[in-house]
């Protein structure tokens, strides 16, 4: 079934694009809103908007919400390179291959981590979201390695809280475009939805606090390898701050990399690691660290680059 809904936009939104002006209406993620308008599911006084478009107190909304998906019986699904690192009674380290999201989303048909452990037999904490359970963090599906997931109600309580309080360590590596300066350093610089694109990110200033430091560890020709430490765990962070520094990671098109370095350097996607997590283990706690290796279309970019230099 689908609901309809007729209202006049309210006062206190006047101004808003209408994507923002729906989500605040009727609670829908930003992105599902902007998908409904795309689909014409959205009229702004009896005509097809855009998302972009502002809309005006008093002008009249019709919109056709369809039933909500339940993404909480999506079912176990083998997923292909996914690998535990380390496994025991409380937790699960896994090393998330590309092209996998965390837990399934609106939108999102592919793979997913709690399907794939699903698919193992491994259980997973029941705290968090119906969709989520046992997800303290996420990577981006683009993006590859090291990735904890709660088994026990504990883990999941211990971990989220070590998140928030910044107690755990996350090391990932870039290869990035040419060669920053100074070759290490901290990029504070707030990031928030990118004022013209729905599905990127950029450094606004009004935007939330993001902290990101970086070390050259090896430099070629062309590109720079970097250790990377986040203060912070804003959406596309990495990427987004090493494109203000106007060196984008290698193969990330969406952020401004050189497509013809990308081909050269056989990468589809952003050349980004998830290179290991450290923690307190939340039942013995003790100090664990967990380290992924490079994939190998993130080795074979960097064996290209040492056969140049």
């Amino acid at each position: 079934m689908t609901d309809v809904r007729m209202l006049p936009v309210p006062e206190g939104l006047d101004g808003l694009r209408l994507d923002v002006a729906l989500s605040r209406l009727f609670g829908l993620s930003r992105s599902a809103a902007a998908g409904l308008i795309d689909d014409g599911a959205v009229t702004l006084d009896g005509g097809s908007p855009a998302r972009s478009e502002r809309v005006h107190g008093g002008s009249w909304l019709e919109i056709s919400i369809p039933e909500p998906v339940d993404l909480a019986a999506a079912p176990p699904r083998a997923v292909d390179g996914l690998v535990v690192l380390h496994t025991d009674d409380d937790l699960v380290v896994i090393d998330k291959p590309i092209g996998v999201a965390a837990h399934p989303s609106i939108g999102w048909d592919g793979p997913t981590v709690t399907q794939g452990l699903a698919a193992m037999g491994i259980q997973l904490s029941t705290s968090g979201a119906a969709e989520r359970q046992g997800i303290v963090h996420r990577l981006d599906a683009g993006t590859t390695g090291v990735m904890v997931v709660a088994r026990s109600e504990r883990a999941y309580t211990d971990l989220k809280r070590a998140f928030k309080e910044r107690t755990v360590e996350k090391l990932y590596a870039a290869l990035v475009q040419g060669h920053p300066d100074p070759s290490s350093g901290t990029v504070d610089a707030p990031i928030d939805r990118h004022p013209s694109s729905d599905w990127k990110f950029a450094v606004v200033a009004s935007g939330r606090p993001s902290v990101t430091h970086y070390e050259t560890v090896q430099a070629y020709r062309a590109a720079s390898l970097l250790d990377v430490r986040l203060e912070t765990g804003r959406t596309h962070q990495i990427r987004v701050h090493m494109a203000a520094l106007r060196h984008p990671c290698c193969g990330d098109t969406t952020y401004g990399a050189d497509p013809v370095l990308s081909r050269r350097l056989g990468l589809t996607r952003q050349w980004l690691h998830a290179r290991s997590l450290s923690f307190d283990h939340p039942g013995t706690g003790q100090r664990l660290t967990v380290v992924s290796p490079f994939p190998p279309d993130l080795q074979h970019a960097l064996d290209v680059l040492e056969a140049e230099s």
